[in-house]
């Protein structure tokens, strides 16, 4: 059953072939099979209980979105009775209450069977921290999956659950998912709470799905889509769902190839990776898109992430009682409180300059055809003792594709792209303007049809 993906489970619940309480066992019986890989912090107790409530629902004729299904979240988001150290050692209490999106999840009937492994406040493209372990990569356990919601992705690839949510802030969604062969997504600004942070890292942090499929990540994205009253960043629902998109043709859109990064963050690209973006353009062109390179103008995009970044690492930071990060977690909140804070008001005053000078790329295209990173995943351990400067300037080689769309706030896709020639996996990226989720989703969903990604799974990682 762990094998079955999102959509696969609903159904299958909803039509008696299968029980809530199968599903999440077994998935708490992978997790346990799959502990070497340390995808989650920890794995909650009442989930098996809330199963059998699943089923009673079911049983009655109830019908939701997700009902019985088991999913995971990231260990930054607050579920009620549980802490959210978010990979910092400090004095936790347990959460009063569920994040906004926990109740969404709640709401659509889904099963949360823990809470998965992430890095200290989300800092870097690797899910290690000192504290609380570190997460490892199905396709092979000696690379990283990816970070910060490196624990997410693991989980979704090993198969202990169907989905994840993750969170982005700078590709924490997408890297992850490029570098265990998924999808992942960004949702625009706005589009889903983060509450009860009203204005996580100052509007460059949002939260997603990461599944197997485009249509499992759709059907969950539409499950957590919403605002509360109190996000600095609301907007309407969309009119249509999402994972109606993934089930619709795209057209023929124009699609723009670019491999250049946002000035000041550049790094060698890996020439597979290359290779394989060249190959995912070409396969868009065989399905009748018009593909060409043209690159976004990024203009100082950079001023507009740094001041957020930091400062919301601060505000993580004094937050915890006793907090005790590692070094370059010091470092980083410590940039935020002399510098960053003072630099915010001009982060916010530039945004309009910044989204109207990239944003004019989307005159004469629809999507943008990135890689997902400039590097292959990382091996586990690569940055342990690293200072802040060293471990800054590494994971700003590797992942320097993501974070300008989130300082602009637009949606973006990872996509699984083949792999190296060692196994490990390749992503690519398709970057959309405002609120163009469903047409990355529908382009994704066309392009997963022919390259049959969603039926790939690692092999068996044996302890």
């Amino acid at each position: 059953m762990h094998e079955l993906g999102l959509a696969a489970q609903v159904e299958m619940a909803a039509r008696g072939e299968v029980s809530s309480r199968e599903l999440v066992l077994a998935s708490l019986e992978r997790i346990e099979a799959c502990a070497h890989l340390g995808a989650f912090r920890v794995v909650r107790e009442a989930a098996l209980k809330e199963a059998d409530e699943a089923d009673a629902r079911l049983r009655d004729g109830e019908r939701r979105a997700l009902l019985g299904v088991p999913v995971a979240i990231k260990d930054d988001t607050d579920i009620a009775g549980e802490t959210t150290p978010f990979a910092v050692q400090a004095e936790h209490a347990p959460a009063e209450r569920d994040a906004e999106i926990v109740r969404k999840l709640r709401d659509a009937g889904a099963i949360i069977v823990g809470k998965t492994t992430t890095c200290e406040v989300g800092l870097w493209p690797f899910s290690e921290s000192p504290g609380y372990g570190s997460a490892r990569n199905p396709w092979n356990p000696a690379h990283t999956p990816g970070g910060s919601s490196g624990g997410s992705s693991a989980a979704v690839a090993a198969q202990m659950v169907p989905a994840a949510i993750g969170s982005d802030g700078a590709g924490s969604i997408r890297i992850p998912a490029a570098w265990t062969d998924l999808v992942g997504i960004k949702p625009q600004r706005g589009r889903v709470s983060g509450h009860p942070r009203t204005d996580p890292f100052y509007g460059i942090t949002v939260w997603g799905p990461i599944a197997r499929s485009v249509e499992d990540a759709a059907l969950l994205l539409d499950a957590v889509t919403g605002s509360h009253p109190e996000d600095a960043y609301r907007l309407d629902p969309p009119i249509t769902p999402f994972a109606a998109a993934a089930r619709r043709d795209p057209g023929r859109l124009r699609v723009a190839v670019s491999f250049r990064t946002a000035f000041g963050v550049s790094g060698r690209l890996d020439p597979q990776i290359r290779r394989a973006v060249e190959r995912i353009a070409r396969r868009l062109t065989d399905l009748g898109h018009s593909v060409f390179p043209a690159d976004p103008d990024y203009g100082l995009v950079g001023l507009g992430l740094i001041p957020r970044g930091t400062t919301g690492a601060a505000d993580w930071i004094d937050g915890m009682t006793g907090a005790r990060p590692e070094a370059r977690t010091v470092t980083e909140a410590r940039i935020g409180r002399v510098v960053g804070r003072r630099l915010l008001p001009l982060a916010r005053r530039m945004d309009p300059a910044l989204r109207h000078r990239a944003g004019k790329i989307f005159r004469y295209a629809d999507v943008v055809l990135t890689p997902a990173t400039a590097q292959l995943p990382l091996k586990v351990g690569a940055f342990d003792g690293a200072n802040y400067r060293r471990t800054q300037s590494g994971v700003a080689a590797a992942c320097p594709y993501g974070w300008p769309w989130n300082v602009l706030g637009w949606p973006g896709m990872s996509v699984p792209a083949g792999f190296s020639a060692d196994g490990l996996p390749i992503g690519a990226q398709l970057l959309g303007p405002d609120s163009g989720e469903a047409t990355l989703i529908a382009l994704a969903a066309q392009l997963e049809a022919l390259e049959g990604w969603a039926d790939r799974h690692p092999p068996e990682t044996a302890q």
